[in-house]
């Protein structure tokens, strides 16, 4: 077996452990389980091939510390966390700290290979600037409108919460959520959420909230 197939798993339930061994051992990948985030950082000098996927909610150090710390460190292997349904908020802060991509629990078995098999595929500085470009070119086929609401989407707020924000109803956010995902091509909010997030990364990717429709800013009268 390649050793360029590793995924590092951390995360502090042995069951989960075990069931994502077996999983990835039937994916023909080599799993190596780590009990902490602690027991993990202290192994990265020594990790030099493979992914890592990493559950946020750990006890000690969560996630998110130890992304900080493996940054601290140099580490730049190729990083996919899992999060709790819905929590949208960490998993936008876990890829700006450079996590490759997120995964929603509980999650789907093939989306979770799936985002395996491309984290190892585009590892590396120039593949990542390019996702992020692309990313940039898909968020581009959105209406400033549909733009504001994917924005909001990742910055967490909830639909109630951006109706307010933009002065129009719940049910035209919806419609906007709605034409957005299929102008990106995705059923999936987490994978529009991934790529709003990709594409923020992107050197020239322009803040939403500086082109409203028809120059209104957020809480503005008009209804659209």
């Amino acid at each position: 077996m390649a050793t360029e197939r590793i995924v590092h798993v951390v995360d502090d339930d042995p069951a989960v452990r075990r069931s994502l061994g077996q999983l990835l051992y039937s994916a023909d990948f080599e799993c190596i389980g780590y009990e902490s985030a602690l027991a993990f950082v202290e192994a990265a000098p020594g990790i030099a091939a493979g992914c890592v996927l990493l559950d946020v909610k750990m006890p000690e150090i969560d996630g998110l510390a130890m992304q900080g710390q493996l940054n601290h460190l140099g580490f730049r292997l190729p990083m996919i966390v899992i999060t709790g349904h819905g929590d949208i908020s960490t998993a936008v802060q876990a890829m700006k700290a450079g996590a490759v991509d997120f995964i929603e629990k509980p999650f789907d078995d093939e989306r979770l290979i799936a985002a395996i098999e491309a984290a190892l595929a585009n590892s590396g500085p120039g593949p990542a600037d390019r996702e992020a470009a692309e990313a940039a070119k898909r968020i581009a086929t959105l209406s400033p409108r549909e733009r504001q609401v994917l924005d909001a989407l990742v910055a967490g707020r909830s639909s109630k919460v951006i109706a307010y924000d933009l002065a129009i109803s719940v049910r035209t956010v919806e419609v906007h959520r709605a034409r957005m995902l299929e102008r990106l091509g995705t059923r999936r909010l987490a994978e529009a959420i991934r790529l709003g997030v990709l594409a923020d990364l992107a050197p020239d990717r322009a803040p939403v909230w500086q082109n409203p429709v028809g120059g209104n800013a957020p809480g503005a009268s008009r209804r659209i």
